[in-house]
């Protein structure tokens, strides 16, 4: 909590430093009490004590083959996610509007307990025709452009989901507007390679940072009356590894990683009814919280590892209608295309490298669908909402390039889950 009284102490100083006009700073708080009631009908993986829903796990059949492992049901009530934050209004400075944003909630997971954890924390300028924000903010692909879904992971996996420091440039003329960002992780992160001699899985902000070159977002938007269309690109520089063992003996390397992310997002956005849609072409995005990662396809005599990124089909459709009675459909799909070169086949361990979301879990996935209907009633502070998701996941053989066979052992398994929310605005 501390963390947070201090960091917002030195915008206001920031401010009263630099500005023209020391005495127009005004300070708004706001937040919500958020509970969330959720069954899920089998073993799923999620984050956030649970709240946040990705996919169902593969079948985990017993010794003789009779029972799913994973085939087991839960519930629970939590409000871990109720937030709290401020808005910051300043003066103008060097002829530019000033303001500022820290928000924060209790996602965050210690060894004991829930923790506080900062979610936004930026400072912008402003006029009519652009926009300069440094700090932490969404990722340029989440924003503000979210389905109307009740559930906390807001869409996730198929919709990115990230909040990141960044250095963003907006500029806008007219209905045309473009977008310009360095980013750099934090709490959404790339997986990589443990270590020289330990090549399991963890997820670690050292492969971006290593890297030395930040992610790079350049995207432009067009709006017209309820039409919002935006065209982007996100590149991304990893390094995976600076050391490898090689003849027993411990030595630098360089590898990198390159990934490119186009996408379209467009959205219609009337007096009671909302049309949203994004599709991208995903490419090594475990970082925006989505199920594509990266493989290692070759072994170079000096010891370090070539990589290609993995790419997969992802694309989410939201249809919303209604205002104090609110009926919202969300549709989401994935396919996964593996990558453009076959696998290193590890000789020591018989099987692959693959980095990505949830380890191991996941390498095997094919293809993951989710249809999601929910109804909101908002009356004064309070939302009170009833989600159901049905989360498909398809599992498979993998194939040597990453993607999946498509044979008899191609098969689904389903989550059902039910989610009641109950919020106070304030």
């Amino acid at each position: 909590m501390k963390h947070f009284f201090f960091t917002a102490v030195m915008v206001l100083l920031a401010f009263a430093a630099f500005a023209e006009d020391s005495t127009r700073i005004s300070i708004k708080p706001y937040g919500f009490i958020r509970n969330y009631l959720t069954f899920d009908s089998r073993r799923t993986y999620t984050v956030v004590g649970g709240e946040y829903n990705m996919l169902p796990y593969d079948s985990q059949w017993n010794e003789d083959s009779t029972d799913d492992l994973n085939d087991v049901a839960s519930m629970q009530l939590q409000a871990l996610t109720s937030r709290f934050g401020v808005n910051v209004t300043g003066p103008r400075l060097w002829g530019m509007s000033t303001s500022a944003k820290l928000e924060g909630d209790f996602g965050g997971f210690g060894s004991n307990n829930t923790l506080l954890r900062l979610r936004l924390a930026y400072l912008k300028f402003s006029d009519d025709h652009s926009e300069i924000l440094v700090g932490q903010d969404w990722h340029p692909l989440s924003g503000s452009i979210m389905p109307d879904v009740l559930g906390m992971a807001a869409g996730a996996p198929f919709r990115p989901h990230s909040r990141t420091p960044q250095i963003r440039v907006i500029s806008y003329h007219r209905s045309i507007g473009y977008t310009a960002a360095l980013l750099w992780q934090l709490q959404y992160m790339n997986n990589g390679p443990s270590g020289p001699s330990n090549p399991a899985s963890v997820a670690s902000v050292q492969f971006a940072h290593q890297a030395l070159v930040p992610e790079l977002f350049i995207g432009a938007n067009f709006r017209q009356g309820p039409w919002f269309v935006q065209l982007g690109t996100d590149a991304q520089y990893l390094c995976p590894r600076t050391h490898a063992l090689v003849d027993g003996i411990t030595r630098r390397v360089s590898e990198r990683v390159i990934s490119i992310t186009p996408t379209i997002y467009a959205q219609y956005v009337a007096s009671n009814v909302s049309v949203k849609f994004r599709t991208l072409l995903a490419s090594n995005t475990s970082h925006l919280n989505q199920l594509v990662g990266y493989a290692v396809t070759a072994v170079d005599a000096d010891g370090s590892w070539s990589y290609r990124p993995l790419q997969a089909s992802i694309s989410y459709l939201n249809v919303a209608w209604g205002r104090k009675l609110r009926a919202n459909l969300f549709l989401g799909y994935m396919k996964n295309l593996g990558a453009s070169a076959d696998l290193w086949l590890d000789p020591a361990t018989g099987g692959y490298h693959i980095y990505m979301k949830g380890g191991d879990s996941f390498t095997h996935l094919n293809s993951l669908y989710r249809v999601a209907p929910s109804l909101c009633y908002s009356i004064q502070a309070f939302n009170i909402g009833l989600e159901y998701e049905w989360t498909a996941a398809t599992y498979g053989d993998l194939a040597p390039d990453g993607s999946i066979l498509l044979n008899d052992n191609l098969h689904q398994v389903a989550n059902h889950r039910l989610c009641f929310l109950v919020k106070y605005n304030f």
